[in-house]
């Protein structure tokens, strides 16, 4: 890793400062007017703020989320290559400009969370971070050979400039990313795939009402017809950290790159995004999932 990608890896700053919109965020219930849970993965959807500078840009069925500051603004996650369209009618909705968005992050290296983000850094201009596990799969656009779902996925348009300097799991789980006054920290996560990461971070309100976000991984283990996971032990027990990591967390708010894997449209419909599923819940449900997995394998 060149001195460059690893600066860039700890610390961005933008070069200009980011305008100030005049927000009009629809209200967040008018989401749960357009959208159903598990909803068709392009589907158009109105944005929303979260809290404080944090808004949900993404479709219906796959989640995309902007961290706004003077510095310039964070992106986590493109969509699909065709979703990539939505996430920047949302941005420009909200009064924000693509251009000011100035780092672009990911969870997990698929294409319907990382399809877009050539078109998004295109229109941005924006620097793309990403794991190193995930740097070859984003540059090549197709998945990795250690990935369980190989062979499963069509390929997407390839990223072009790529800074590989994320390696949590290098430096006791988790790794910071600033920009500015805004600060996230990316937290190892592997399982779905080897370059996955969860993502923290604090936002306040005018007010000083503070609140912890996590947008954690998907995490589910799903893979292809010969994938065991049972026979990659070193991989297996990479998950169960990354499982324990996201439990410990403080996480007033649970966020997930398929937004109904934690229930986002019945916090929604509860008017609290604080409610429902958290952190040590979602923990708790991939952990059985991944215990019915390894049950079912051991069977075969």
């Amino acid at each position: 890793m060149s001195a460059k990608t690893a600066a860039a890896a700890l610390l961005l700053t933008a070069s200009c400062t980011a305008q100030k919109p005049e927000i009009g965020a629809p209200p967040a219930s008018v989401w749960t007017e357009t959208c159903e849970d598990w909803a068709d993965w392009d589907k158009p959807g109105p944005p929303f703020r979260i809290h404080g500078d944090s808004y949900y840009v993404g479709t219906c069925g796959i989640g995309a989320i902007l961290i706004t500051g003077d510095q310039g603004h964070v992106l986590i996650d493109g969509g699909t290559q065709d979703g990539a369209a939505e996430i920047m009618a949302n941005i420009a909705e909200l009064g924000f400009a693509i251009e000011d968005v100035k780092i672009i992050l990911n969870s997990h290296e698929h294409f319907d969370h990382v399809g877009g983000l050539s078109s998004l850094q295109r229109a941005s201009g924006a620097e793309v971070l990403t794991s190193v596990q995930a740097a070859d799969v984003l540059r090549s656009g197709r998945e990795g050979s250690d990935d369980p779902q190989a062979g499963l996925h069509a390929p997407f348009e390839p990223v072009a400039n790529v800074l590989e300097g994320l390696d949590p799991s290098a430096k006791n789980g988790s790794q910071r990313v600033t920009l500015g006054t805004t600060e996230l920290t990316a937290i190892a996560t592997p399982g779905h795939t080897a370059g996955a990461l969860t993502w923290q971070w604090r936002s306040c309100d005018p007010s000083g009402d503070c609140r912890t976000i996590v947008y954690a991984d998907s995490m589910s283990p799903i893979s292809n017809d010969t994938y065991r996971f049972s026979g990659h032990p070193e991989y297996l027990a990479a998950f169960r950290q990354g499982i324990a990591r996201v439990a410990a967390l403080d996480c007033d708010i649970l966020l997930t790159p398929h937004p109904s894997a934690s229930g986002l449209r019945d916090k929604l419909l509860a008017g609290d995004f604080t409610s429902g599923m958290n952190c040590r819940q979602y923990a708790a449900s991939i952990t059985d999932r991944l215990d019915a997995r390894l049950a079912e394998e051991a069977a075969r």
